[in-house]
């Protein structure tokens, strides 16, 4: 019997880790329950936009922004088939219809007042259909 992980894309590695890591601190630590459904990324970019608006340091947040960058890739992920690629650090999302999405610069970008994980979500998945 093979895990998800062990099937999946060595490029996957990382940015699966940081999403379950993000799962689990929203879960403890800001009592969010994070379910890998696009709905949830409404609450995700609620939460990035409240960290915002509370003036918190961009380097204060960098690592969750990361994670939940990855948290809605991996959303993307299982609603598309898609998978993750990575050249020289950075992780992106490809979907099968060839498009590279970049999810974690998308969540740096909300928290910049300038993005939405939930509509970057839509937007992978409606190309899809």
């Amino acid at each position: 019997m093979t895990t998800q992980q062990e099937i999946r894309p060595s490029a996957a590695v990382k940015p699966m880790r940081w999403a379950a890591d993000a799962v689990a601190t929203m879960r403890e630590g800001a009592r969010l329950r994070l379910d890998y459904s696009a709905q949830s990324l409404w609450r995700v970019d609620r939460m990035i936009d409240d960290l915002r608006r509370e003036g918190t340091p961009y380097a204060a947040v960098d690592s969750v922004l990361r994670g939940l960058g990855a948290y809605a890739g991996e959303v993307i992920v299982r609603q598309t088939g898609a998978e993750w690629w990575a050249t020289g650090g950075d992780h992106w999302v490809r979907t099968p219809d060839g498009r590279l999405w970049d999810p974690i610069d998308e969540a740096r970008r909300c928290f910049a007042g300038d993005g939405s994980l939930r509509l970057l979500c839509r937007d992978a998945v409606s190309g899809m259909r």
